[in-house]
């Protein structure tokens, strides 16, 4: 059939079907402008040709050969079928292995010649190759004498499977490819055009239409985002916001046990220039675990009330909630100033009492889960939405808490250290102020990287610590329900038992990880935290989460599978006490890569450092994890190589939007539909 349109589902593509489109829904892939998107993870060079003796050995290679002996099957064991045959060539013989794929005697004909691709071995003179890929050489050209490109699967969907679907979508669609980019720009900077770069980011003419395919690609994607969050900072600053008469602090700081850092002075009087400034704010304040951003947004809700608004203040869990809750009410009653909790699990009769107290501004606080976007939350007169962790949270979430005041001002915390260079891009839209120094008090965490050698010394370890009174964190690896688990990693629950059972039968050993329901294991927390258990075995939950002052120990299974980031926040867990604390990552990993990141852990405590190092290793793909805070996923950019681009995306955008605010002109709309496609929000966000 013909595509209608690039919004299909891709179920009506030829030889997708319904099972399959629903393999590929895993992906991420559902419609076909999807398809053209989901760009390869790497490629394969499958265009070297040898003959056989001259073949390199240990380097996948295309040989061209003839199979001289029909394939052969036999039985090694129950589960393991082998098939062998031999191919030839003027220079000599190649003896092949298939393992389990019987079916292919079908295929291999006697006789016939095929392009064979893999790693040719030597045993003795013998050349051998094991499970290769081939095709007839009358045929070749579709997995063999080409650049191939490897693309990231799930159960169900093949690289064949890819590679035949995203062909069709390109002859069905490509020309309908929709250029962003207005012409005169693609010109200006020397861009392919949009159907060169979908056909030779999937399917590689060379090197070179390669490198120009994935040029305009990236380009576009780092143009299209920062000129979505110069539409956003626009739109922003072209309100009205509460215009606050900042009052003197000194009393605020003084009633404080101890006097703030001269970082969280200085992000106060940020927020409080913007918040007079009649412009609404929006700004990051972006901290070290431990740098102390409750007080700050302490200091910002003291001012607001002062200024006779109200506050609203929404954290990711309900545990977290209740502890910004403790220490809110503690730092700001004595003011006068009346907090109120709302979270998902109170009794209706609770909420609606905290609900009245809010609508008639009796209490100038909301501390609460995502429970305060809610409909029947209202306010008397909000001014001042906080947010912690951001990127638990989307776009759409602060901005439906904000839509219960009148244009508010805004302020996100992330405890996650990003980098400068990063944070340009997700946090585009927002002002940003660094918590570059720990409060009095906070502990340095010293970290050690051991193999699994050292494991008996550390359980000995851990029971002292326990026998002194503390407790003990141990973390491991998030695992994918279709991952299949190498033997050496550990998932939380069985752990949890098999410790609990033979090695600390005498101590209280609790569980809690992803698959629980979210008011269980806030249970467990809660009650760790009370002292109720010894040790808590957990996936990362725990990596934004409770304060456990208690807690001297964290100990990190299968540390190598974590990035640099995750292990730091999960070493930001203990130290929080007057208690010494101490870090173990367990790793028997040997690649350098590994060694050189765990080695940084061991060496500074600086999440700023750390956060600079793991874009560098590890590229910003997976440098939050899952999909980023409401902002489209990064498909080609590597932003770490890709800075000069970035400056050069940012600054078109800019200047783009300084001739079209609005986007209006025939040549921007293009640009204009992409921006409220990928960020998906409502349509009066870009209107």
């Amino acid at each position: 059939m013909d595509m209608a349109d690039l919004h299909d589902n891709i179920r009506y593509l030829k030889g997708v079907g319904e099972a399959r489109a629903k393999a590929l829904e895993k992906l991420g892939v559902v419609t076909v402008r999807d398809l053209l998107g989901y760009f390869p993870r790497a490629y394969e060079d499958r265009r070297k040709f040898f003959a056989i003796a001259d073949a390199p050995l240990e380097t996948p290679v295309c040989v061209r050969a003839m199979v001289s002996s029909p394939p052969v099957g036999s039985f090694v064991r129950r589960g393991m079928e082998l098939l062998r045959l031999r191919a030839v060539d003027e220079t000599g013989a190649l003896e092949i292995t298939y393992f389990n794929q019987n079916y292919l005697k079908s295929q291999l004909i006697t006789g016939q010649s095929y392009i064979f691709y893999g790693r040719v071995s030597a045993n003795g003179r013998r050349r051998t190759m094991t499970n290769p890929a081939f095709e007839r050489e009358d045929r070749q050209g579709v997995i063999t004498g080409r650049i191939l490109p490897i693309y990231r699967l799930t159960a169900g969907v093949s690289q064949k499977l890819l590679m035949s679907a995203i062909a069709q979508a390109l002859s069905d669609c490509g020309d309908r490819a929709p250029d962003v980019l207005p012409p005169a720009l693609r010109e200006q900077m020397q861009l392919a055009q949009a159907r060169y770069a979908y056909e030779n980011i999937h399917f590689p003419r060379d090197e070179q239409a390669l490198e120009q395919a994935r040029r305009r690609l990236v380009f576009e994607e780092l143009f299209t985002l920062a000129a979505a969050l110069g539409m956003m900072r626009q739109k922003r600053a072209a309100g009205d916001g509460r215009k606050l008469v900042p009052h003197p602090m000194d009393d605020f700081w003084a009633a404080l046990p101890y006097a703030p850092t001269t970082a969280q002075r200085r992000a106060v009087q940020e927020a409080m220039a913007d918040m007079a400034s009649g412009t609404p704010m929006n700004r990051l304040l972006q901290g070290d675990v431990g740098s102390g951003k409750t007080l700050v947004a302490a200091a910002l809700i003291w001012q607001a009330a002062k200024n006779g608004l109200q506050s609203a203040f929404m954290a990711p869990t309900e545990i977290l909630a209740e502890q910004h809750y403790v220490n809110l009410s503690q730092t700001l009653e004595p003011y006068g100033i009346r907090v109120v909790k709302l979270t998902g699990s109170m009794k209706a009769s609770e909420k609606r009492s905290a609900n009245e107290l809010l609508q008639a501004g009796l209490a100038q606080v909301a501390v609460g889960t995502h429970a305060l976007i809610s409909a029947g939350v209202r306010f008397a007169d909000l001014g001042l939405v906080i947010t912690d962790e951001q990127h638990r949270f989307g776009v759409e979430q602060r901005s439906a808490l904000s839509g219960k005041g009148t244009r508010p001002h805004v302020l996100v915390m992330s405890a996650t250290p990003i980098p400068r260079t990063l944070a340009l891009i997700i946090y585009g839209d927002l002002d940003v102020s660094v918590l570059d120094e720990l409060p009095p008090g906070r502990q340095k965490v010293d970290t050690f990287a051991l193999g699994e050698d050292m494991r008996q010394r550390i359980w000995r370890f851990v029971r002292r610590l326990v026998g002194e009174g503390r407790q003990v964190f141990i973390v491991c690896p998030m695992v994918d329900e279709n991952e299949e688990l190498p033997a050496n990693v550990k998932s939380a629950e069985s752990y949890a038992k098999s410790l609990q059972k033979d090695v600390f039968p005498d101590l209280r050993v609790a569980c809690v990880h992803g698959r629980m329901k979210a008011r269980d294991k806030d249970k467990v927390m809660a009650a760790f935290a009370a002292g109720d258990y010894d040790i808590l075995v957990s996936t990362t939950v725990i990596e934004v989460g409770v304060d456990v002052p208690n807690a001297a120990l964290m100990i990190v299974e299968n540390a190598d599978r974590f990035g640099l980031s995750q292990l730091h926040q999960l070493r930001g867990r203990v130290g929080r006490g007057r208690h010494k604390s101490y870090c173990v990552l367990f790793s028997d990993a040997d690649t350098p890569d590994a060694r050189a990141r765990l080695d940084i852990m061991t060496k500074t405590n600086d999440g700023f450092l750390i956060s600079e190092e793991d874009l560098r290793l590890r590229g910003p793909g997976d440098f939050f994890g899952s999909r980023q805070h409401g902002l489209p996923e990064m498909h080609v950019a590597d932003l770490a190589g890709d800075m000069r681009v970035l400056k050069q995306a940012q600054q078109q955008a800019q200047a783009l939007l300084a001739a079209d605010p609005a986007l209006d002109r025939p040549e921007n709309r293009p640009l204009k539909e992409r921006i409220a496609q990928l960020f998906d929000l409502h349509a009066d966000t870009f209107n």
